[in-house]
């Protein structure tokens, strides 16, 4: 298990690749994102991007899955925030993406020595190596304890 004193600033992790496929971005857009050019295959070809793409926010919710996948080592507890979210370019039937995380910041907890805080910089890219989405999250992790 890799807790809080374990992770350096610098470290960098990749995910496998999470391919998606067209009925995934329909479904995920039904429940979620309603707008035609994630649910209407007609109205996407005459939209801003040409075709059906993925919900930005279902994006990111493959990007958390492939987070937690490729740190499962890791002590984290929790999630406390995400920032500079941004998409790049859409997310298409058929396309792959794979995750690139670096730790950028860490900092103990000032109210409880048993954790710390981490700051990691996320870039999900496409199988052509185009980034599709960024963003830095933080989240509590675990120091080991002193027993």
């Amino acid at each position: 298990m890799r807790f809080y004193d374990d992770i350096e600033v610098g470290d960098v992790r990749r995910s496998d690749e999470y391919r998606i496929s067209k009925s995934e971005i329909v479904e995920f857009a039904e429940k979620y994102d309603p707008q035609p050019f994630h649910t209407d295959e007609a109205a996407a070809e005459n939209s801003v991007f040409g075709g059906l793409v993925a919900s930005g926010w279902q994006t990111a919710a493959i990007c958390m899955r492939l987070h937690v996948e490729s740190s499962e080592d890791t002590a984290t507890q929790a999630g406390v925030g995400v920032d500079d979210l941004r998409w790049h370019r859409p997310l298409r039937p058929g396309d792959s993406l794979r995750l690139r995380n670096e730790i950028g910041d860490k900092r103990p907890s000032e109210s409880d020595p048993s954790r710390g805080f981490v700051t990691t910089y996320h870039d999900g890219l496409n199988q052509d190596d185009e980034l599709v989405i960024s963003y830095e999250a933080t989240a509590m992790v675990r120091r080991p304890s002193e027993e």
